[in-house]
């Protein structure tokens, strides 16, 4: 058997981890990082949350203060504060959907910052174009082979990365993490060590005794040190977790991913770039019977903000070196529809999670609702590229020095959030 046939057919391969088996040189720096079994010292973290599907901004961070909003969603609106399921009060024109009162010390405490009108400056409404040109951050270029969140790892140009210094919590590698640096999809930690054994009772045994006979072949070659990786990932102890400081994350795709997302960053395997999506219970895609403060979006919205308030209780003091990203790929029409939904539109809300941000405010412009400032007559309009927010955290969190390295033919005007991380 050789290793082509091998990788497109072992259930143990690499490739059913996530990694891109038709890249050798991702599989060796994968395995090749012999700081695995030594461990790794504190890190800055930058977990970021897809909300696929297209959330309705509008009703995430509601523009209590602008009339037209209530004029244009006549049975879809949330309330004003302090009426009946009314808007989480944030400032005097905006709120927070009452069904994500699970962000509300977040935002007191000054953790948790809104980001409004932030979008594409495409105008496509596929939600596949979108998503794709959001996570390799060129939109309106298909042809792009690698994803932002990959440009960032080949930026720090860290000579010894820990083979999980990038990790999606998928079913497979988001499109935001292809390329040249090493990095790693799994369902879940455990299905990550069983796979592993698959062939064997004995972990060990199950990696040498594949590997043995290939020892000059390239995929043989970097075995054991796959192994130790493997073996050093199960300081997660994913069976026998236990959240801390009372923390308790929803039963749901999202919840699970997050907790295991802080088992990695406890268990100090040298995660940096964390990536995962709300998963397949939830259906931001609100064309028909939407709901204000109650329904089919506000309950995935209280799911949504649950499993991040627990992740910042799990994670406590931990805070201070990580930032969560929340985004979506466009957000959704001004106007309800006539099925009492929305449908595809332009800008949206990203919001941003951590010790390190400067919250408790509302960063970016926000033109209003009149039919003259919508994008087309019927979207908020863009008035800040996603870009923007990417190279903030890209630069701030991360460290990248050199943001054309990570958008390319774009030059990033971050500071015109006037910084929302310190």
């Amino acid at each position: 058997m050789d290793r082509r046939y091998f990788l497109k057919t072992s259930g143990i391969g690499l490739a059913s981890f996530g990694l891109m088996a038709a890249a050798p040189d991702v599989l060796h720096q994968f395995a090749a990082a012999q700081g695995a079994v030594k461990g790794y010292g504190r890190k800055k973290v930058l977990v970021t949350i897809f909300q696929r599907g297209a959330v309705d901004g509008l009703n995430v961070l509601v523009p209590y203060g602008e009339s037209e909003y209530y004029n244009l969603r006549p049975t879809i609106n949330v309330a004003k504060p302090g009426q009946t399921d009314g808007a989480i009060r944030l400032d005097d024109t905006f709120g927070l959907n009452p069904a994500m009162s699970a962000f509300e010390p977040l935002w007191k405490s000054g953790q948790l910052a809104a980001l409004t009108a932030v979008g594409s400056p495409d105008n496509t409404r596929s939600h596949f174009d979108a998503q794709d040109y959001m996570e390799s951050a060129t939109p309106g270029n298909k042809g792009t082979p690698d994803g932002w969140l990959n440009r960032v790892l080949q930026a720090e140009n860290n000579k010894q990365p820990s083979p999980f210094q990038a990790v999606s919590m998928t079913q497979q590698l988001p499109r935001a993490l292809y390329g040249k640096g090493a990095s790693v999809a799994m369902a879940n930690l455990s299905d990550f060590n069983i796979k592993a054994g698959i062939y064997t009772q004995n972990m060990s045994g199950g990696f040498e005794g594949l590997y043995q006979e290939n020892a000059k072949d390239a995929l043989g070659e970097t075995g054991k040190e796959t192994f130790e990786a493997v073996n050093f990932l199960k300081q997660a102890n994913p069976a026998q977790y236990k959240p801390e400081n009372g923390a308790q994350y929803p039963n749901s795709d999202l919840g699970r991913s997050l907790q295991q997302i802080a088992q990695l960053i406890k268990a100090g395997v040298g995660l940096e770039i964390a990536f995962t999506d709300t998963g397949n219970d939830v259906r931001w895609d609100t064309h028909v019977q939407e709901g204000g403060a109650r329904g089919q979006l506000a309950n995935y919205l209280g799911t949504f903000s649950r499993s991040i308030a627990a992740f910042v209780q799990d994670l406590g003091k931990r805070m201070d070196d990580v930032v969560v990203l929340t985004m979506s790929e466009f957000g959704r029409t001004a106007r309800e529809n006539g099925n009492r939904g929305t449908d595809h539109g332009h800008a949206n809300t990203m919001f941003a999670i951590g010790n390190s941000v400067k919250g408790g405010k509302v960063y970016g412009e926000f033109k209003g609702l009149k039919n003259d400032k919508l994008y087309e007559g019927r979207d908020l309009d863009v008035t800040t590229d996603f870009r923007d927010v990417f190279g903030e955290v890209a630069t701030r969190q991360m460290g990248v020095k050199d943001l054309s390295k990570v958008f390319p033919n774009y030059s990033s005007n971050a500071s015109k959030f006037k910084n929302f991380l310190t």
